[in-house]
């Protein structure tokens, strides 16, 4: 049964990696409900994105082990449901 998922990636901020992860996403016909990138404060090199997925728990698996096999991605983990996107983008987003 599909529900829904939070993918946390951190990896290196090059210009094509985005495009990469969305990739494997769309090979896995894994539908993206919510995205947001972004790159570390103090380090330019390094970023990260944070997204909201509607699958099953067997293709999530799958999908952090493709993730994680890409070169510029240093780790994925996934939890279950959107309260964790909701923890993650507020802790990106300044709000002042």
């Amino acid at each position: 049964m599909k529900q829904e998922f939070t993918i946390e990636i951190s990896s290196d901020n090059n210009f094509s990696v985005l495009n990469r992860i969305i990739n494997v996403l769309n090979r896995r016909r894994v539908r993206i409900k919510k995205l947001m990138a972004h790159e570390h404060e103090d380090d330019f090199r390094k970023g990260g994105a944070i997204i909201l997925v509607h699958t099953t728990p067997d293709l999530i698996e799958k999908v952090k082990h493709q993730l994680e096999k890409l070169i510029e991605v240093d780790y994925a983990n996934y939890f279950s449901g959107s309260d964790h996107y909701i923890t993650l983008s507020e802790r990106i987003v300044d709000v002042d």
